[in-house]
């Protein structure tokens, strides 16, 4: 019996471990879900809509969409989530050139037209390049307004963290990536062996700017309280939206992108 148990015990263990070590070596396989359709703008029936292609300083080409914004109108640099990629974001594109802002859409490395592997570190470079550019054409930092999407929100808390932005809006954001993840795989140590963690709650005190969080109150994708808990840790001045009865795809609701605007709008005038 006690043969049968030791057998048992160390079958059990050689399981975990495999199991384990194929999450660690497939994991950025089980977090990001990108496109490479790369469909152009003009393709999708946007207008005033540039799509270029831009080295980061690391050598990876990514792809941007630039819409000019009006004269006193911000211009939103848009960080999106994990699944997609940009071309499927053209109706927020619509609806920003509709207010009269300007938009500056980052397909990140390995999405869409763009080179490169995904990584977290590499995802911020490809902020921090976006942004570069739109200082260098004159675009004031206090006129750049970043807004982020579930995974794209620990991109846009990093750069704000990093640069002077006149704004900055989360939508259904985490306190962290690993955060939920352990939440989605309690039996992993997932804290020990996630790479990409987006740990925003580490930086989200370093950010200076007018924030505005929006978050479903029946997400299932990440929950709400991460949303209430990253505003909890946030500077003043910061506004937190709960939508009742609003899951994730509350991301993609021009509802949502109604209250973002009249914050936006609100917030560059306060400046």
């Amino acid at each position: 019996m006690i043969g049968l148990l030791r057998t048992l015990l160390v079958t059990g263990v050689a399981v975990y471990l495999g199991i384990a070590l194929f999450m660690f070596l497939q994991q950025r396989s089980l977090q990001y879900f990108p496109s490479r359709e790369a469909t152009p703008p003009d393709l999708l029936g946007l207008s005033d809509v540039r799509e270029e292609r831009v080295k980061t300083p690391d050598g990876e080409t990514i792809v941007l969409w630039h819409a000019e914004a009006k004269p006193g109108f911000p211009t939103i640099l848009f960080f999106h989530g994990n699944g997609g990629e940009i071309s499927g974001r053209h109706e927020r594109m619509v609806f920003y050139q509709s207010q009269g802002f300007g938009a500056l859409f980052v397909s990140y490395r390995g999405y869409g037209g763009s080179t490169g592997s995904i990584s977290e570190q590499g995802f911020m470079t490809d902020a921090v390049t976006a942004y570069d550019l739109l200082i260098a054409r004159g675009v004031p930092p206090g006129m750049i307004a970043v807004v982020g999407e579930s995974l794209g929100t620990g991109v846009a808390v990093q750069l704000a963290a990093q640069r002077p932005v006149g704004a900055l809006v989360l939508e259904a954001p985490f306190t962290a990536a690993v955060d939920v993840a352990a939440e989605v795989y309690p039996w992993l140590p997932v804290r020990l062996l996630m790479k990409d963690q987006f740990i925003s709650r580490d930086h989200i005190a370093q950010v200076k700017a007018p924030l505005l969080i929006l978050h479903g109150d029946a997400d299932g994708v990440i929950p709400v309280e991460q949303g209430q808990r990253l505003f909890e840790l946030a500077n003043e001045p910061k506004q937190l939206v709960i939508l009742p009865g609003e899951g994730h795809d509350a991301i993609s609701s021009p509802a949502t992108w109604e209250r973002e605007a009249a914050f936006l709008r609100e917030a560059i005038r306060a400046q």
